[in-house]
């Protein structure tokens, strides 16, 4: 059948449309059949469901594409304002059923792939996912970039296209063993390469001061290659982009060596410079990783800030003076934090503006979100290496600091402690650069990412500068995304929303509150529950069949899923369990509610104690689960490589979720909230965004413990002495990890040791407080209709934690980046 001709924007021609952009059965079938023959050449005998996947995922491709031409003349012919989100992270999760949902052809693919043959769930199945991010920092970026779309707001993400992106998890013995995410095996039809989009980037060397100006003389110099993936709105016809660059050799062969019979040496630089994204967060414990770890901040950044000045230029009738009213450059932690120093070289050595007129564009550009409490995590370069590898950089950072330092003692005379607070140079130990610091100084705009979180920067890490500068600090609560996490998800709980409120809470979360009418109904309970039920065998059949553990529906889940880190306090829920063992041991004809545990999440390679909280969860598995005593009360599994694709199965499944890090420590947390809006109830400290949920679901409604902020500092302030908790049950408890009920030993003594004369996060403090908390939690999940109603009151009060919402208030109150509508069909 021959393709009838389309007009970008206009409708298909009916019955079918073009195989390029029509959205019906038809024209789908037809654009996956092309692309079978013409991009992948198999010949039909040889096709398999993988090479279907890819034939589908470059149909919806042409089709996103074509919403992306629009979207790009649209904004131009507009001259609207675009946000730029610089970000070292992008975990985006399968890219395949998601885009069909914001196409809205979920059902014409189906029909589409069944005509040839094919089953989606399998063909979705063969997707690989990218694993560009290490967690929560990534995964927020992604579901940013879905809300921009959504929200029609132009939008370009930055980042860098790693060749292996986190580490694959297995577990071997107990023990964590990372093996190579080799995810561009296969290619990426996503993505299309931009080779004509690239820039230079200098690395090292000398700068020389003349009168005509600064002269950076570099060691080495590399290429960054553009590699764009369209991001499709749900509902609209706006389509961003995300733009990752590829580090290559400016001239990746050198033929005078290879000639000469040199043959690594004609390939040398090619592989040197590759290295720089090949790997997502390398080790930096050596000197060699750190340098390796600034070298991708810097060169992803140089990149963007590059093509943003690009564009700017190709602006009709732009000026530069105009960038902060065409860009709203965000700095997603402090990663991208070089980019204030790296603008300021721009402006003034590359474009010859004077130093006041620059600086007042990079801070009227800029803004900064910080995601962390953690000292360690704040960054900070050492000097020298910092000067050895960005000469140019350290004297600007040098020229910012002065000029900042005047202003603070001008505000402040006298206060020579307080300068030495506020430097961007540490003068503490070895001199370093403050990277956090950097970021600060040259936003307009700060902010964390939960209501705590926020005011403890103001009140802590950042105190002197919100003092100084109170207006630019701000709360920007993080949310998630309710089409990956709910409508992707949880098709279920989609189509019980969709029956009971309407369709329209997908765009509009606040409308879930509509559920509350019938959170006493018991037709409604039973419908939720059996929603419920279906998600909780789902995830059982996937830990049986990777874990071999089998998880019966009528349990309680209990799940904690995230980043293995001694403040997330995975130990502290072991604790819980293995106190529930010694008591079952211990008290003859005890019964408990069925409680199954479910733990995933991945820990630092070079982190020793997260690698034995691993293995000490799957050791205390390993003996509950084979024991007829305990197993009927009790399950434990540990499901490996944790990621987006089976965090999908998760969340939907779990009835309890463990929020449990010492408060003060985690910024927000955004598993929280996937879980809340799914139904689970929480069990959890006063810290990040657990008190908002706590807020919204009600008191009642959540399963409170443990220390406050207020209390974890006065206990420090005093003298923390973790061997006074070791008494009574939570001595017998500990006491079972080191006379080999659990296995060698010397393996957990550690963790004991750690926990009995230093616990550093207060999980001895918090313990007596979380078992009783979690007697609660066996006395609520005894009362069945009860639990339902919390449940329910528990996903109807989750509005707030949409990321449309979040995103929303950073475009109208820090980006000032306005919604345009592309004309055309959606």
């Amino acid at each position: 059948m021959t393709d009838l001709v389309q007009t970008p924007g206009a409708p298909s021609p009916e019955p079918y449309g073009h195989s390029r952009t029509g959205l019906d059965p038809d024209s789908l079938r037809r654009g996956i059949v092309d692309h079978l023959r013409y991009s992948i050449g198999r010949p039909a005998a040889a096709l398999r469901p993988e090479h279907y996947y890819r034939a589908l995922a470059l149909a919806v491709r042409d089709r996103m594409q074509d919403n992306r031409a629009a979207s790009t003349q649209t904004s131009l012919d507009l001259g609207r304002k675009i946000t730029c989100y610089l970000s070292a992270e992008f975990l985006m999760g399968p890219q395949l059923g998601a885009n069909l949902l914001n196409l809205g052809i979920e059902g014409p693919a189906r029909e589409a792939l069944a005509e040839l043959g094919q089953d989606i769930g399998e063909v979705l199945a063969c997707e690989p996912e990218p694993g560009l991010g290490n967690g929560g920092l990534g995964r927020l970026a992604a579901c940013y970039l879905d809300s921009l779309a959504t929200l029609e707001r132009p939008a370009i993400g930055y980042g860098i296209r790693y060749e292996f992106g986190i580490f694959d998890q297995e577990i071997r013995d107990g023990w964590q063993v990372e093996k190579t995410d080799n995810w561009l095996a296969q290619g990426n039809p996503w993505e299309i390469a931009k080779p004509d989009v690239s820039y230079l980037v200098r690395w090292g060397g000398f700068t020389e001061h003349t009168a005509d100006g600064v002269r950076w003389v570099p060691g080495r110099v590399l290429k960054g290659v553009a590699y764009d993936t369209p991001i499709q709105g749900y509902g609209v016809r706006t389509c961003n982009v995300l733009t990752l660059w590829s580090a290559r050799a400016v001239e990746s062969f050198a033929l005078e060596a290879f000639n000469t019979g040199d043959y690594y040496k004609a390939v040398e630089d090619e592989v040197t410079s590759e290295t720089v994204t090949k790997i997502l967060y390398p080790n930096d414990e050596p000197d060699a990783g750190k340098r390796l770890r600034l070298l991708q901040q810097y060169f992803f950044v140089s990149c963007s800030l590059q093509h943003v000045l690009h564009i700017l230029d190709d602006l009709e009738g732009a000026s530069l003076r105009e960038l902060p009213e065409r860009f709203a450059l965000q700095l997603n932690d402090t990663h991208p934090s070089i980019g204030v120093a790296e603008l300021m070289r721009l402006l003034v050595d590359e474009r010859g503006l004077g130093w006041d007129e620059a600086w007042a564009l990079t801070v009227r550009t800029f803004g900064y979100t910080n995601h962390t409490l953690l000292p360690e995590a704040l960054e900070t370069w050492p000097l020298a290496m910092f000067g050895e590898s960005l000469p140019r950089h350290l004297e600007i950072v040098y020229e910012i600091n002065r000029r900042f330092l005047d202003e603070v003692a001008a505000r402040f005379p006298g206060d020579a402690e307080r300068l030495r607070r506020m430097s961007l140079i540490g003068e503490d130990g070895d001199r370093s650069v403050r990277m956090a610091h950097l970021a600060t100084v040259g936003s307009h705009a700060v902010n964390g990412v939960a209501a705590l979180h926020s005011e403890l920067l103001r009140h802590s890490v950042l105190a002197d500068f919100a003092e100084l500068w109170p207006e630019r600090f701000s709360n920007k609560t993080n949310g998630v995304t309710p089409r990956r996490f709910v409508a992707l998800a949880n098709p279920g709980l989609r189509g019980l929303l969709d029956r009971t409120i309407g369709e329209g809470w997908l765009t509009d979360l606040d409308r879930l509150r509509g559920l509350e009418a019938f959170a006493d109904d018991p037709a409604f309970q039973q419908e939720w529950q059996e929603v419920k039920r279906a998600n909780k065998i789902r995830l059982a059949d996937y830990v049986r069949e990777t874990t071999g553990v089998e998880l019966e529906p009528e349990r309680l889940f209990d799940v904690q899923v995230k980043r293995i880190h001694e403040y997330k306090r995975q130990h502290l829920n072991v604790l819980h369990i293995l106190t529930a063992y010694h008591r079952l041991k211990t008290t003859p004809g005890l019964e408990i509610p069925p409680r199954a545990f479910v733990f995933g999440g991945k820990a630092a390679p070079g982190y020793f104690l997260a690698k034995r909280i691993i293995k000490l969860i799957t050791a205390v598995g390993d003996v509950v689960n084979n024991d007829p005593e305990v197993s009927p009360f009790l399950k434990v599994a540990f499901v490996p490589n944790f990621s987006v694709r089976n965090g999908q199965l998760i969340y939907p499944a779990a009835d309890l979720s463990e929020q449990i890090s010492t408060a003060g420590k985690e910024a927000s947390g955004t598993g929280n909230m996937k879980f809340m809006i799914n139904g689970a109830l929480t069990i959890g400290t006063l810290d990040g965004a657990n008190v908002e949920i706590r807020e919204e679901a009600g008191p009642e409604n959540f399963f409170l413990f443990g220390l406050t902020v207020p209390e974890v500092e006065e206990l420090r302030r005093t003298g923390y002495r973790p061997a006074d908790h070791v008494t009574g049950e939570l001595a017998a408890v500990l006491d079972l990890l080191t006379d080999g009920t659990f296995g060698d030993p010397e393996v957990f003594r550690p963790l004991v040791d750690n926990l009995r004369h230093s616990d550093p996060f207060l999980v001895l403090a918090d313990y007596a407080s979380f078992v009783e908390c979690q007697d609660r939690v066996d006395a609520a999940w005894r009362d069945r209709a009860g639990w339902t109603r919390m449940s329910i009151l528990n996903a109807a009060r989750s509005g707030k934690f949409s990321s449309d919402r979040a995103v929303a208030e950073y475009c109208d109150d820090i980006w000032n980046v306005g919604p345009v509508t592309v004309a055309g069909r959606p």
